[in-house]
């Protein structure tokens, strides 16, 4: 019979074996992300160029960081870099690990820089991540010194990773995805199988049919999403809700399925936060989690300007109001800086005043010469086209943008030149791409659905090719 004192020892012996063995392992896991940290670009910003309001409160207790969506295509030479039609704004309160999430919608009409007025997703392609982020803290009364940048086809590598991702899809979201796969799939060179629509279609398009199985390319697709109903309110939301599933998902993985994703998107990062300070948070990461999500502004107006469906914060200041209360939780006491009052009364001239806004966004004409990269110089230069970027509107042919009407893709006249999805010759029959009979004409340059090498963001393929 074993005496007590060997019994002891030998569980503590054991024990001791086992916290050694979990050493081990921990160092090993931390010597293997160490080494995939490695894969992320980690460019020097220029801290010289960011701008803030000086007079914009200091948000204690929070860390706020920007991540840009950027297309991996080719883009306008005269450009410094990408459209970042995914901007998000991050904000972590450093207590709870509460992660919230705004989207600012690509086409709102903000000041990108040097009493430049434009769409916002322009900023970056003007003067990169620094130009971006600098927007963000004149125009939002915000603090922002990091950065994240990542390009879609890092969506689709690490949704496959993780196994794809099971998702609600409306028959309009259906459609639009199916064709949106077909450029995400020749970009990533990764395959898909179209979502098979129901026959007949249903009567409410926009209304959810059930949820399916979606591999990267379908997912990042349907993030790419805008011309619904609900317009690119509707795609961020698309963006913010996959974003919740991934990390869920990453949550649940095997340090297998983590690694890889790591090997697989860390090269097509590009970051401002360091090496060492991204391997202080991962011991906390799994306490993070995403709270709540919104898109900016949350009270809009559409201006129809040479063209350009312009989204008009009404008023600037109240939706920044909103927007700190949201991620900061900022009480009333909170007021925006003067700055942000006096950009509202610029971008209020700017449209030609505030009678002119409307409820439903204009209607866009596709004639050629017409851009609708509209930018306004503070100088009194009046409006102009940057290099007249593109021969082609971002809306399309005439009625595909109606805000929220249910009949933004149904009205004969959409998508192309009247034999447009609605027309029974095209989508209905599941074969989205390859009939020519409406926005594709055997490519995706002709007008409506560019190629995206036209450098104003503003083609249906550049809108939502990030995170």
């Amino acid at each position: 019979m074993a005496r007590p004192g060997r019994k002891k020892r030998i569980a503590l012996f054991v024990l001791e074996i086992i916290c050694l063995m979990l050493f081990i392992g921990g160092l090993y896991v931390y010597g293997q992300i160490d080494t995939r940290l490695n894969k992320i670009e980690t460019p020097q910003l220029d801290e010289s160029k960011i701008v803030t309001n000086v007079t914009a409160p200091q948000m204690t207790g929070y860390t706020t960081y920007a991540l840009f969506g950027i297309d991996a295509r080719s883009r306008n030479a005269a450009l410094t870099a990408q459209n970042s039609d995914t901007i998000i704004i991050a904000s972590i309160n450093n207590d709870t690990k509460e992660v919230k999430l705004a989207s600012v919608y690509r086409d709102t009409l903000l000041d990108i820089g040097n009493d430049t007025y434009t769409k916002a997703n322009a900023a970056y392609a003007y003067g990169g991540p620094e130009q971006a982020i600098s927007m963000l803290n004149t125009m939002l009364d915000l603090n922002i010194t990091d950065y994240v940048t990542v390009n879609f086809n890092a969506m689709v590598s690490a949704i496959d990773a993780l196994g794809g991702l099971d998702i609600p899809l409306s028959y309009a979201e259906m459609v639009f995805m199916n064709d949106y796969c077909v450029e995400t799939s020749a970009e990533t060179g990764k395959s898909y199988t179209p979502v098979e629509l129901p026959d007949p279609k249903p009567e409410n398009e926009e209304e959810i049919l059930g949820t399916y199985h979606l591999n990267g390319v379908q997912s990042v697709s349907y993030c790419r999403i805008r011309y619904t109903a609900s317009m690119d309110m509707g795609r961020t939301e698309r963006q913010r809700r996959v974003i919740g599933m991934m990390v869920d998902k990453a949550k649940a993985a095997g340090i297998a399925t983590i690694f890889n994703i790591m090997d697989e998107v860390f090269p097509m990062i590009s970051t401002s936060v360091s090496k060492t300070e991204i391997l202080n948070l991962i011991p906390s990461l799994m306490g993070y989690n995403i709270a709540d999500t919104t898109g900016f502004p949350s009270k809009y107006k559409f201006a129809d300007v040479k063209n350009a469906s312009m989204v008009v914060a009404d008023t600037l200041e109240e939706n920044v109001k909103e927007l700190h209360k949201f991620l900061y939780g900022s009480d009333e006491n909170y007021q925006p800086s003067q700055n942000i009052v006096a950009a509202n009364a610029k971008i209020i001239e700017l449209v030609g005043g505030a009678d002119t806004l409307v409820d439903q966004a204009p209607l866009a004409s596709n004639e050629a010469g017409t851009s609708d990269e509209i930018v306004w110089q503070g100088d009194g230069s009046g409006n102009y086209d940057y290099n007249d970027y593109s021969s082609d509107s971002s809306y399309d042919n005439s009625s595909d943008y109606d805000s929220g009407s249910g009949s933004s893709y149904d009205n004969s006249s959409d998508y192309d030149s009247g034999s447009d999805y609605s027309g029974g010759s095209d989508y209905s029959d599941g074969s989205d791409s390859s009939g020519g009979n409406d926005y594709d004409s055997g490519d995706y340059d002709n007008g409506g659905y560019s190629d995206g090498d036209d450098g104003s963001g503003d083609s249906s393929f550049d809108d939502g090719s990030g995170y």
